[in-house]
């Protein structure tokens, strides 16, 4: 009786170590594919990691490699969205530019039509445009001669000093003299 209940708890003791070590391996392997499954999951997602053929047979891609064109992946597309946040922040602001114009313009064209003969005396469109003009070629005759673009610091250097010596207010008010004498010297 002795005997067969001594083999009985050893055959007990090695079916539950048998399981123990069964379970552990079974574990283990679970782990091993689920890790599998997730190499192969990027491989699959990311699309620089695509299997190339090389040669006849296709080479499977090292985890490593995975890894590292899923990081590289990942950093493409932070910089792409962080492009687009920055496009839609400027989209926005120019939307919101374009309904002030609206509204601006809408209360221009409402006072025309309120007092439809106001401004018969007003200067037309296209003097403005020429005053404008005038204006602007001066500034950029002497912007183009002044502005150094052999590197950005010169470039840089040379803006401020331009600004700081032809778009102060006596000099510009002799600019807008200078085109004022000049388009009246035209029309008469």
């Amino acid at each position: 009786d002795d005997e067969d209940s001594d083999y009985h708890q050893e055959s007990y003791k090695e079916s539950y170590k048998d399981r123990r070590r069964r379970a552990h391996t079974q574990a283990e392997q679970k782990r091993r594919d689920a890790i599998k499954k997730g190499y192969d999951d990027l491989q699959a997602i990311v699309p620089t990691c695509e299997q190339q053929d090389f040669c006849i047979g296709s080479q499977k891609l090292s985890k490593a490699i995975v890894l590292q064109k899923t990081i590289d992946y990942i950093q493409f597309l932070h910089k792409e969205k962080k492009k687009q946040e920055e496009e839609v922040s400027t989209l926005r602001k120019d939307v919101m530019a374009l309904k002030i114009m609206k509204v601006n313009y809408e209360q221009i064209v409402k006072a025309h039509q309120d007092n439809p003969n106001e401004g018969k005396d007003r200067v037309s469109d296209e003097m403005k445009f020429n005053v404008f003009q005038g204006i602007m070629d001066s500034l950029f005759q002497s912007f183009n001669a002044s502005i150094s673009v052999t590197s950005f610091q010169e470039l840089s250097a040379c803006v401020f000093s331009w600004i700081e010596e032809h778009c102060k207010p006596q000099t510009l008010r002799d600019i807008v003299v200078g085109v004022l004498h000049q388009l009246k010297s035209q029309l008469y």
